[in-house]
């Protein structure tokens, strides 16, 4: 199932930009973790629309329900189902794409492969889809703090041709937060910021890259071959609305390198594995080797500018179209909670199955 995402921890994300609701089922959470909406809450403010100047303006609350799958507080294994109530939807500044493919979106080729589109904000197209990936997100972090040690953080490394200095080592959530762009390094910071201002003056839009990494993942998980964890990784990014590129590790970078360059070199201390350099970005040969998980996400510029364009209609006839409506100038800011719950979905459906299978080797045994 296409809008399903997972396999021991599942997700499956259900409605649209402009219905009445949108929201997640997840299934496959252990039982006994401690879960509340406050739990989830902190994550879906941090994607929330309406949040700062640089970001759509539409104002959501975005207040999670938890309606089944805990008891008393705690998971109790059964599926776990969360919405959002849409409220501040204004479907009439979308009335004439009703009849107009927006250029760059999704409107033409959902025409072409369903026959049907809800043109409202993009309706299933839309970002706002990803509430409900950043509510389960907020679960699997927590799983993954609490019962295996494993942080997951990221961060606006570039916007534009602005590119910020960060060590994913030292990397923090205040740090993170410390300004409205998400952008950790205090220098970069107020020109990205001055940057994403302008694109909206302009009425257009600007791109750049968010840097994810995986503190305390350790040795071992990854299913080879087609279920490598940078495969999963990857997909799980490239899922994400805007995507256009994924590197983890040394990335393409590493094609300006020779061997010996690239090699990371293994080194032993009382029983402990480590690596002299992290290239290969704390996954070799599709399995975690112990060291941090470090990755880049590219997302594009968002495709709604606010000057007339060519593009066609329904009938497929030449015709111009202008943005209308509330929108982003730029993603990053408000991606960087939904690149930390594709993440975390990931490694936590990868720490269950090794779990798994070392349960199952042990049985054997």
């Amino acid at each position: 199932m296409a809008n399903t995402f997972g396999h021991l921890f599942r997700i499956t994300t259900w409605g649209e930009s402009h219905g009445p609701a949108i929201g997640v089922v997840v299934d496959g959470c252990p039982p006994g973790l401690g879960l509340s909406e406050a739990d989830i809450q902190p994550d879906l403010d941090r994607r929330r629309p309406g949040q700062s100047a640089i970001v759509t303006p539409r104002k959501e609350a975005d207040r999670a329900e938890i309606l089944s799958g805990t008891f008393e507080g705690r998971t109790t294994g059964t599926p776990i189902s969360l919405w959002v109530r849409n409220a501040d939807a204004r479907s009439e500044a979308y009335t004439e794409m009703a009849t107009k493919f927006r250029p760059s979106h999704a409107d033409y080729t959902y025409q072409a492969k369903y026959g049907v589109r809800d043109w409202r904000g993009g309706g299933r197209s839309s970002a706002r889809e990803t509430v409900g990936r950043v509510a389960a997100g907020a679960i699997a972090k927590k799983l993954l703090r609490e019962r295996y040690g494993v942080e997951v953080l990221a961060c606006v490394e570039q916007v534009h041709r602005i590119r910020a200095t960060v060590d994913p080592l030292q990397l923090t959530l205040a740090a993170v937060e410390g300004n409205i762009v998400r952008c950790p390094d205090a220098a970069a910071a107020p020109r990205m910021i001055r940057r994403i201002e302008r694109a909206r003056k302009e009425g257009d839009t600007v791109g750049g890259v968010v840097l994810g990494v995986a503190r305390g993942v350790p040795a071992g998980w990854g299913e080879p071959v087609f279920d490598r964890l940078e495969a999963d990784l990857g997909k799980a990014m490239l899922s994400l609305p805007a995507t256009k590129g994924f590197e983890i590790g040394s990335g393409f970078g590493c094609v300006t390198l020779t061997g010996r360059e690239h090699n990371d070199l293994m080194r032993a201390t009382r029983g402990k594995v480590t690596t002299l350099t992290n290239r290969s970005g704390g996954v070799q040969g599709g399995i975690s080797n112990g060291q941090p998980v470090i990755f880049r996400v590219a997302f594009k510029p968002v495709a709604t500018v606010m000057h007339e364009q060519e593009t066609v209609d329904v009938e497929y006839r030449n015709t111009t179209l202008k943005g209308r409506g509330r929108h982003d100038p730029c993603v990053l800011p408000r991606a960087v909670p939904l690149v930390e719950a594709m993440a975390a979905l990931v490694l936590v459906d990868h720490a269950l199955r090794h779990a798994a299978q070392c349960h199952a080797a042990h049985s054997r045994g």
